[in-house]
């Protein structure tokens, strides 16, 4: 496999890998953010908040754990959708926002709503431990990462078998004519997997012949989902052979017991950043602090880490994790987020126009 050679990321991201048994250790000293004494904090943590999300379902409640555990009287009022949707409400909702918290949303995303001015500059308690590469630059910061999430191809091995078909292994596996109609992936006007896919295959290729590439893969398609976790699901149950998804659930599938194989392409993972931020309103609450305080600390990141390989705050000690054969760094493709939530909205418009028509019903 080609190795990564992004120079920042490469010098500075700190990997992760999955733990197995998810015991959490201490938390360390917050030396940044609220600045309220430990009395304090507990005096304030008794209220409401709502956290905006595209976490998956099955994550979010262990996530959770330890911040209820430590704020128990808070009351924490999840709404979570696709990467799409969630960034669309926060976009509609901009004149009258009703999250407080954005919670594991694409750092594109953020970069999109930080352009807009609905996010509130806040630094959480240690930051400082963050890996450079996964917070902005500026002080207090807009957003902090906490992970970050890869293209995955799950195949049904036995399907493909039927047909007498090899695993593709490749982007350009994909396009060759017998796997049409064969294969699923997510739409990226609603998934961030499928945005983060399609970032990464345009920066991988270039403008003109990334779009001439996604007009081959549009051939072989059958259908778009606006789930980034769906089309994983359906090649686990044989639905379509190939799903387009990310690793977290394609290697899940694949634990439960699907005749599934992960495959990581060869010339690289799109890849983004689950991401955090405090948004924009009349009254911040103190509570939607403590919880992006509580959302990097090390009970976080253990938790994160039991699904993610790679995650923002170094964790010592973990083996490499069940699903990945090789760093998992070097999967990832040469990416700009910057640039890829810059031309976020022109790169939608452009794929709508093109591919919408195998789109599944919303």
């Amino acid at each position: 496999m080609r190795k990564w050679h992004y120079p920042l990321l490469a010098s500075f991201l700190s990997i992760a890998f999955l733990a197995g048994c998810g015991q959490a250790p201490q938390s360390q000293a917050n030396t940044q953010g609220a600045g309220a004494s430990q009395a304090g904090e507990q005096q304030a943590a008794s209220g409401a908040i709502t956290v905006y999300t595209a976490l998956e379902d099955d994550q979010i409640k262990t996530y959770l754990e330890s911040f209820k555990a430590k704020y128990p009287d808070v009351k924490v009022n999840i709404v979570r959708d696709s990467t799409g949707i969630i960034t669309a409400k926060l976009l509609a909702e901009k004149d009258n926002p009703q999250a407080d918290v954005v919670w594991g949303t694409a750092a594109t995303s953020l970069l999109v709503l930080e352009q807009q001015g609905m996010l509130e500059g806040y630094s959480p308690k240690g930051i400082e431990r963050v890996s450079p590469e996964f917070k902005d630059t500026k002080e207090p910061a807009s957003w902090v990462g906490i992970d970050a999430w890869e293209t995955a191809i799950a195949v049904n091995t036995k399907e493909l078998e039927k047909r007498n078909l090899p695993i593709p292994r490749t982007y350009e596996d994909l396009i060759k004519p017998e796997y049409k109609g064969l294969i699923v992936m997510p739409n990226p006007a609603s998934s961030g997997t499928g945005l983060l896919t399609v970032n990464g295959i345009m920066q991988l290729k270039g403008e003109q012949e990334g779009w001439a590439y996604l007009d081959k893969l549009h051939e072989n398609m059958a259908i778009y989902t606006h789930s980034g976790s769906k089309p994983a699901k359906m090649a686990a149950s044989g639905e379509y052979p190939i799903g387009i998804s990310f690793g977290y659930r394609s290697i899940t599938e694949k634990k439960k017991g699907a005749p599934v194989e992960v495959v990581f392409p060869t010339e690289g993972s799109g890849w983004d950043v689950e991401a955090n931020g405090l948004i924009k309103k009349a009254q911040i609450k103190p509570e939607a602090k403590l919880f992006l305080d509580w959302a990097i600390t090390d009970e976080a990141m253990k938790a994160y880490n039991q699904n993610y390989a790679i995650v923002s705050v170094k964790q010592d000690g973990a083996p490499l994790p069940e699903g990945y054969s090789v760093d998992p760094i070097s999967q990832l493709v040469k990416l700009d987020l910057k640039k890829a939530a810059e031309n976020r909205d022109k790169v939608l418009a452009e794929w709508e126009k093109r591919y919408a028509t195998k789109s599944e019903p919303k």
